[in-house]
């Protein structure tokens, strides 16, 4: 599960860091509209993989994901080079690598080692208030740290701070909801979804102008929900005896501000390919590499080795520092980047492709997008799937240009966006941070709902909000 929260912003990153280039002149075209919804198989076995295997065989899955990415991988690789010829293989197989894969491993490294160097140290006393302020302050930094940062970085204070109480669950609850996926919606940084847009050509502060409403609404009703919930709960302990507090008292704290500082580095950098356009690339098997990426990607890795040389080690201890999530979130998306090609080609041949009835069920009879179903499609595959992978996917079943969708079709652009961000929330598995946060509390002896009592929290408090967003902002 650590690789599903992982796996999401690292896919996110890495489409979104290469602005739809246009391929050199003379690179091999593969024709979407020749291929059978058969190659969308393996794209859909490694994502099922993901989405069942860490529940049905954790103890297989630990051990063997990287076997279980590479098989899908190659279900795909080898019968598309047997069929449509080596050369278009190896072609698209380096445009993945190099415009997708790479630069999203890469920010996903950054900001996931510049976090765990950022430690609050601590106790706070869980009251409704401090609660709901916590929850609030963790939505707000999301989207500049990346949920994946944010959830690692607070939800052990947030423990600490509740550990005292009897019902302390709901609280990681709606830490997941706001915290590990609602808060990252305003920045390429937030969400793997929202990075894959900005190397697709989304601008960088598109989302925060254009998801911040949205945003803004889900958040005020769920931090009013929580309140009210927190407050009963709260209420029914005060009648009860009392229980002692594990966690002395102690000031609260940060310990590690240089990782701040250079948090602001990595926003810098990716800022800087999105605005610096020297207009100088380089082609590696006819696909073109812009400077602008290689100075970003250059850049977050000596960010990274920045935060590891000036951090002290007990820091990232007392965060419980590894590297074993961004492991998972290499091996696993680089299977889903090289699975994802053949549903992409089919994608952009439209009505002449084999998912012409799903592309039918987003379009109205003139032509126009329906951007509820874009909506409710995107987030009920986000929820099930993995958010970063089913944004691309409908991205580019909206036309694929950024250009157009931030333009004309701003509302539908919106739509996938907030679709993939918020419904990352539904379930344990729809966003990165969201496992990787239950496993945390359950360790320091929350008793978190199920699976499926998971998701009886989310659709109660989750999808009454976003039938009133889709009624505001998309219908």
């Amino acid at each position: 599960m650590a690789v599903k929260s992982a796996g999401v912003c690292a896919l996110a990153s890495m489409l979104m860091a290469a602005p739809a280039l246009a391929a050199a002149e003379g690179a091999p075209h593969l024709d979407g509209a020749q291929l059978g919804i058969l190659w969308a198989v393996p794209f859909v076995g490694i994502l099922l993989s993901i989405a069942i295997m860490p529940l049905a065989a954790p103890h297989f899955w630990h051990h063997h994901f990287g076997k279980i990415s590479a098989f899908w991988a190659l279900a795909f690789i080898l019968p598309f080079a047997a069929t449509q010829g080596v050369e278009i293989a190896l072609y698209e197989v380096v445009h993945t690598l190099l415009l997708e894969y790479i630069p999203f491993i890469i920010l996903l490294f950054a900001l996931f080692t510049v976090a765990g160097g950022i430690y609050v140290r601590g106790n706070l006393h869980g009251s409704p208030g401090v609660n709901t302020g916590f929850l609030a302050f963790g939505t707000v930094i999301a989207s500049w740290t990346g949920t994946t940062g944010a959830a690692m970085l607070l939800i052990r204070p947030l423990i600490r701070a509740n550990d005292s109480r009897r019902y302390n669950a709901h609280t990681v609850v709606f830490f997941i909801f706001l915290v590990a996926n609602v808060g990252g919606s305003l920045t390429p940084l937030g969400d793997p979804p929202l990075f894959l847009g900005f190397l697709k050509g989304v601008s960088f502060f598109w989302p925060t102008t254009h998801l911040f409403l949205p945003m803004l609404v889900v958040s005020v009703l769920l931090l009013a929900i929580f309140y009210l919930l927190d407050r009963w709960y709260y209420a029914k302990e005060e009648n009860m005896p009392p229980r002692p507090d594990p966690t002395p008292d102690s000031r609260v704290g940060i310990e590690g501000w240089v990782n701040v500082a250079l948090l602001g580095g990595v926003v810098l950098a990716v800022l800087m390919s999105g605005y610096w356009k020297p207009g100088i690339r380089f082609e590696v098997y006819h696909v073109p590499v812009e400077l602008q990426n290689i100075a970003r990607d250059v850049l977050l890795i000596a960010i990274a080795g920045l935060s590891l040389l000036l951090t002290r080690q007990d820091i990232r201890a007392a965060n419980g520092f590894n590297w074993g999530p961004i492991a998972e979130v290499a091996k696993l998306f680089a299977g889903i980047f090289l699975t994802i090609i053949p549903a992409i080609a089919i994608l952009k041949a439209g009505t002449n492709g084999a998912l012409a009835p799903l592309v039918e069920l987003v379009t109205g009879p003139g032509g126009e997008p329906v951007n509820a179903w874009y909506f409710w499609l995107t987030g009920i595959l986000s929820s099930f799937l993995d958010n970063a992978p089913t944004y691309l996917v409908f991205f580019n079943m909206a036309g694929g240009d950024a250009v157009q969708l931030m333009g004309p079709l701003a509302v539908t652009l919106g739509a996938i966006s907030a679709g993939a961000v918020f419904m990352g929330a539904v379930t344990y598995i729809g966003n990165a941070p969201n496992f990787m946060v239950k496993a945390i509390a359950e360790t320091n002896g929350v008793k978190m709902p199920s699976f499926f009592g998971y998701m009886g929290w989310s659709i109660c408090m989750l999808m009454p909000i976003f039938a009133l967003v889709t009624v505001l902002f998309y219908r």
